[in-house]
């Protein structure tokens, strides 16, 4: 198996439209808010891994797609949730998710590549 580095030029801003194209995810809802600033990546299936957060413009990865996932960003002030290893909002996640402003985007690899890609880009781990 041959390793295929990803080359990403380092940005020192970053929005959710940006990151959903490096990750080439699907936007489900919200594009009306992909402007959004994203600083720090957080990745866990782990919902109260994520209720400790105390941190503004997190991106979450996760491949926890339920409800609870998007009940958590909710109440992290989370922007945007990433669904790797594509995992797919169900419609009540998309309604819930466009009431609180949150962009969900689809991505069909892995957490592990997700966070590679966005580490590469500058996206910095909350801790």
């Amino acid at each position: 198996m041959e390793f295929e580095p990803y080359t990403i030029a380092k940005s020192s801003q970053m929005n959710i439209g940006t990151l959903s194209g490096l990750l080439t995810a699907q936007i489900v809802c919200n594009n009306d808010q992909l402007h959004r600033e994203i600083e720090y990546g957080f990745a866990s299936d782990l919902m109260s891994d994520v209720l400790t957060l105390d941190t503004d413009k997190v991106v979450l990865l996760t491949g926890l797609a339920n409800i609870q996932a998007i009940r958590t960003a909710e109440m992290s002030d989370i922007s945007c949730v990433v669904f790797v290893r594509n995992k797919k909002a169900s419609a009540e996640m998309i309604r819930v998710a466009q009431e609180s402003g949150i962009v969900l985007l689809e991505f069909t690899g892995t957490m592990f590549k997700a966070v590679s890609i966005l580490s590469q880009a500058g996206i910095k781990p909350v801790y």
